[in-house]
């Protein structure tokens, strides 16, 4: 069933809301970049689980080895997702973060020429050459500050990447498979990965301030089962550039909350960079995101 356009936009505004408040209760929970990543996806993943076993069995009976093997394939890419941005927010600052790994609409568009092999426009092409100046004049000012800085554009441009990749296999799949089994496979891939990751690097699990609890439940509870579902939903009814094009809409309200609640400045250099990338994402993606 086609959802109309005020339930769309409806719920998508509800999810960029809470998805804002991620970046800064990663900065106030005390734990590790993988340990919060693992209990931000697995708290989520623990939640859907006997939901989708009660109610979707035979839906996840039903599904094909293909249809699994790009599950596990999407859980992966956003298990790095999480482990590569959320790790950019040590070095760097949430205004830098969250612009640098929203830019996946630009990997969507390209992703979808190489293997989709849909052709590449004039918009496309300057959009990004656009975008790639905004990052020049982010990534410069930030190397001014120091190298670790620039260490933490990059994992976020990273995590960018395996969004974008995230969201290219959640559109084949939400084509044809319901929300609950869609995202109780993929997070509970995710959630694997990340585990056996804290693990093997031997990242503590317990032994946080209670504090911390309290903000990773809340980014599992939010920007987990709120948030990314809320997108993995309109991947029914959108296609994945244009869900991409409107994530645009995180740094915008992060960059405020970062301000308000961390005091965080936001240089002149970092706003024009921000600005540009926004303006190039745009241009990139507005052929895939008219109605």
């Amino acid at each position: 069933m086609k959802a109309s356009p005020i339930v769309i936009w409806g719920v998508l505004g509800c999810a960029l809301i809470v998805i804002s408040f991620a970046s800064i209760w990663i900065r106030w929970a005390e734990a590790p970049s993988i340990s919060i990543a693992a209990y931000r996806v697995g708290l989520a993943a623990f939640i859907l689980t006997p939901i989708a076993l009660s109610t979707r069995r035979q839906q996840l009976q039903a599904l094909s080895r293909s249809d699994l093997r790009y599950a596990l394939l999407g859980g992966v890419c956003l298990a790095l997702h999480f482990i590569f941005w959320i790790s950019s927010l040590e070095f760097t600052s949430v205004a830098s973060s969250v612009v640098l790994v929203t830019t996946n609409p630009i990997f969507v568009a390209l992703g979808s020429y190489f293997l989709l092999k849909e052709p590449v426009t004039m918009s496309l092409i300057v959009g990004i050459a656009i975008s790639l100046v905004g990052g020049v004049l982010i990534g410069y000012g930030d190397f001014l500050a120091g190298p670790n800085v620039l260490l933490g554009d990059g994992l976020a441009l990273l995590g960018a990447v395996m969004a974008s990749a995230y969201l290219l296999v959640g559109r084949r799949l939400r084509a044809h498979t319901d929300l609950l089994t869609y995202i109780f496979l993929v997070y509970g891939a995710a959630a694997i990965v990340l585990l056996a990751t804290a693990l093997l690097l031997k990242q503590p699990l317990a032994g946080f301030p209670q504090e911390t609890y309290l903000w990773l439940a809340l980014l599992a509870l939010g920007p987990q089962l709120i948030g990314h579902t809320s997108f993995n939903w309109a991947l029914k009814h959108l296609s994945a550039s244009t869900v991409a094009v409107i994530i645009l809409g995180e740094p915008v309200g992060s960059t405020v909350l970062a301000y308000l609640l961390l005091g965080e400045p936001v240089t002149a250099l970092k706003a024009v960079g921000g600005l540009l990338i926004l303006l190039g994402i745009y241009l990139s993606s507005r052929r895939s995101a008219a109605p």
